[in-house]
């Protein structure tokens, strides 16, 4: 009894502390959507340039997703996001002095490393708790995207008062003390890791099975989409609405906010109604929200009886943030529900399956914002960026329906006749 509640202890405090721990992490991942922005002024970027910028750090957290979940199922969770947040810190420090855009770039490859923090945490904290429970744990430890918010909230305040110089040297200093608090109050426990008998290639014979390629594209949406946007909107409200980037970091958070802490609630979520049925609503309700964000701001005139009669069709910054707040929810519940499927389908290889899945995911975050600069540049239209993100979404609803709600239809309808003739 006394070794069941000190499990549970350890069980909590890994799980606090690394969600402390990946809520940095994610914040100085997402520290160009804000300090990008003085950026492109100072060095005259268009928006390709400034979505490569804002991607860069993306790219290198999201290649070595699938190295740390190995790593993290063979050494064990606690060392290996130990040594990843002290490997960063001299990284984020050194961006204060970056004066020319291919500093920007390199030192951002580095300072992107934080953003693998995930395929740590995840695993890690999973296999703490009992197998009805994991989805609710990882989608605490995922609520920790919510450091995009964080950085809205914190990195304005900093750069308005001292310049954007300032605000990496101060997340140094704020991922070296979450460093020392993580050492201090995680565990270890030997039973977590792999046994040495498993091959690093065995773990990798899961990029053939197509469940996995199919929970990438889902990821690719819902993860890489937030990240997209979490990185996107602060200029969008500054370029679309004319804000101070004050109020634009506010109301852009109304996205990245729900979009982190909710990922908890669709942990419960998935844990009692499954991982399919909260994928497939989250998809649906993210399909409505990107078709309505899509459309242009638009003036027409209309020849009527009367004469002509003019007419401006288009969301007002309020309806605008309502849609990006829905949508922001929609992809808190899809991130937890799709790592459902991975402890349900993968618990033996969690640490390599949410490796690879991450990935997908962060590449995702990666392209899609250096797309959004392109589709900017080449029509003019800001609204573009969510064109596409319905188009991507489109495929994974189209996906879903014939590999698992057809499936399941042709299953039900087989057994309806099987009973009949019986």
């Amino acid at each position: 009894m006394a070794s069941d509640l000190s499990n549970a202890r350890k069980a909590w405090s890994v799980l606090i502390v690394s969600t402390l721990a990946f809520t940095v992490c994610f914040m100085v991942w997402m520290m160009f959507g804000v300090i990008g922005i003085p950026i492109k002024k100072m060095l005259n970027l268009n928006s390709t340039e400034f979505g490569l910028l804002t991607a860069t750090p993306v790219l290198t957290g999201s290649l070595i997703r699938v190295p740390l979940g190995i790593w993290t199922d063979r050494f064990g969770g606690r060392i290996v996001m130990a040594a990843l947040m002290a490997i960063t810190v001299p990284a984020i420090w050194m961006m204060g002095y970056a004066t020319e855009y291919w500093h920007f770039i390199t030192i951002g490859l580095f300072v992107g490393l934080a953003g693998g923090s995930f395929s740590v945490g995840t695993p890690y904290v999973a296999r703490w708790f009992p197998k009805a429970k994991q989805g609710t744990a990882m989608g605490i430890y995922g609520a920790g995207n919510s450091g995009s918010a964080v950085n809205k909230f914190v990195a304005p305040v900093i750069l308005v008062a001292f310049g954007w110089a300032l605000v990496p040297q101060v997340y140094a200093a704020i991922m070296l003390g979450t460093l020392v608090l993580f050492w201090m109050f995680s565990h270890s426990d030997p039973d977590h890791l792999v046994p040495n008998t498993v091959k690093f290639t065995d773990q990798l014979k899961a990029l053939k099975d197509p469940k996995v390629i199919k929970y990438c594209q889902y990821y690719s949406i819902v993860f890489g989409g937030y990240v997209a946007l979490a990185l996107w909107m602060v200029q969008y409200y500054v370029g679309e609405f004319g804000l101070d980037i004050r109020v634009a970091a506010l109301l852009a958070a109304c996205f990245s906010l729900p979009g982190g802490v909710l990922r908890a609630f669709g942990g419960m979520l998935s844990d009692k109604y499954g991982a399919h049925s909260v994928t497939w609503w989250v998809l649906w309700v993210s399909w409505i929200c990107l078709f309505l964000l899509s459309y242009p701001q638009t003036d027409f005139t209309v020849m009527t009886v009367n004469g002509p009669t003019a007419f401006h069709i288009g969301l007002n910054v309020y309806v605008f943030t309502g849609l990006m707040f829905i949508l922001g929810i929609a992809f808190a519940f899809g991130k937890a529900s799709v790592f459902k499927y991975i402890s349900d389908d993968y618990a033996h290889n969690i640490g390599a399956i949410s490796g690879i899945v991450g990935l997908a995911g962060g590449m995702g975050g990666f392209i899609l914002p250096i797309l959004f600069g392109v589709l900017m540049d080449l029509t003019g239209i800001r609204s573009s960026a969510f064109m596409l993100m319905y188009g991507v979404v489109w495929v994974s609803l189209i996906w879903m329906y014939w590999t698992e709600v057809r499936k399941t239809e042709v299953m039900g309808q087989n057994a309806t006749n099987f009973s009949l003739q019986n």
